[in-house]
């Protein structure tokens, strides 16, 4: 390779950034939501199959060039993790893993090795992201001032993995025995109560700044779908958290109380009534952003991903809602969720596609996540 081909190629592969695995955090939730997906048809659990191995595939080549661009790129390591933009999609690296995990439960075979397998998974990814949560908080707040007229959603983003330990311990725990279940089903919640928590918290400048500056950059819109998240996940934990902890705590305990399992599972099914409705406001204020912004004229950005990964638990909490209420009409609403999600999935993917192969990402002067890096950097390599 000549010395220019080799300066070009550095030159794109220092504006690869950690945004970049909102590709297989998306893409692996829509290989979960096809596994639980209500309408069914011979086939489908196969196209699901096929779109998680595709989604690992794509995680490990993400993985790889990063690697690569740390190595080749001297000093982006360090650079990335205190970035104002790019430093708040590092914890989209943690969801990936995190989307494989439930993926591997959807889809592996569940003998008892891998039961203990996904036990230990469980408990790693807690402690990990439980950590990230705490350090790039404080990196934060002790870091360069941000605004509130820089406020967008992926503010969340440091609590969103620890909060996804929620839906990963739902998932978890329904092959576990109550000795190890419970744990895992107390932690869950717990995460689940931190992230939503942090999430809330956010909601305020969030709100506010949209009413003090107006609506975000057309091609940033995208990512306002961020916010349709942790109220989304959180109805889905709660839901499926009370359908097992009644199997899992001993019916000595249960039976101290009048009507444990009934009541439990009613409470969940009411709070996750009532956070859906604020999730499904989101959804509308960030449907309606959007489509002004496209019909103005947007370019490809990768938060264009916001579009799947925060939907995918909207829709999969809705299906939890439908299934709970035994509501033949709420199962159909949803199939039809998830063929638009995935139709949107495609899209998104064609458009990402063509934004690296026609340089609009991925570049010097580009609309990258790092784009006030000092150029000075560029000319390095």
């Amino acid at each position: 390779m000549s010395l220019l081909s080799r300066e070009k190629s550095h030159s794109r592969l220092r504006h690869f950034t950690w945004a970049w695995f909102t590709l297989p955090m998306s893409t692996g939730g829509i290989a979960v939501l096809l596994s639980e997906t209500p309408h069914r048809f011979q086939g489908l659990d196969t196209i699901g199959l096929i779109i998680f191995i595709f989604d690992l595939l794509v995680f490990s080549c993400l993985c790889v060039t990063m690697i690569a661009r740390f190595v080749l790129c001297k000093g982006t390591f360090l650079r990335s993790f205190h970035h104002p933009t790019e430093s708040l999609f590092v914890p989209t690296f943690f969801l990936a893993i995190g989307i494989i995990i439930i993926g591997i439960k959807q889809y592996a075979h569940t003998g008892d090795w891998m039961v203990t397998v996904l036990r230990v998974l469980f408990w790693i990814y807690f402690v990990m992201t439980f950590s990230l949560a705490v350090i790039q908080y404080v990196s934060l707040f002790t870091g360069k001032p941000h605004t509130i007229q820089s406020m967008t959603p992926a503010w969340i983003l440091p609590a969103f993995p620890i909060m996804l330990a929620g839906p990963i311990a739902s998932s978890v725990v329904d092959v576990q025995d109550a000795v190890h279940g419970i744990p895992i089903l107390i932690a869950g919640v717990a995460a689940q109560g931190l992230g939503f928590t942090i999430s809330i918290l956010m909601y305020a400048n969030y709100i506010g700044r949209l009413m003090s500056y107006g609506l975000p950059q057309r091609n940033l819109r995208p990512g306002m779908f961020i916010a349709v998240g942790p109220p989304s996940f959180t109805t889905l934990t709660l839901i499926e958290m009370s359908n097992e902890a009644v199997r899992l705590f001993s019916s000595d305990f249960i039976s101290t109380l009048i009507n444990v399992p009934e009541v439990l599972r009613v409470m969940a099914l009411f709070t996750g009534i009532f956070l859906w409705l604020v999730s499904f406001w989101f959804v509308s204020i960030s449907f309606i952003a959007t489509a002004l912004g496209i019909r103005e004229g947007i370019s490809f950005h990768l938060t264009w991903w916001a579009l799947i990964f925060p939907n995918v638990g909207f829709t999969l909490s809705t299906i939890q809602i439908g299934s709970s209420l035994d509501s033949v009409a709420i199962g159909w609403v949803t199939s039809g969720m998830t063929i638009v999600l995935v139709a949107t999935w495609l899209v998104v993917l064609g458009f990402h596609i063509k934004a690296v192969l026609t340089k609009k990402i991925m570049g010097p002067g580009n609309d990258d996540e790092d784009n006030d890096e000092d150029l000075e950097q560029e000319r390095r390599f």
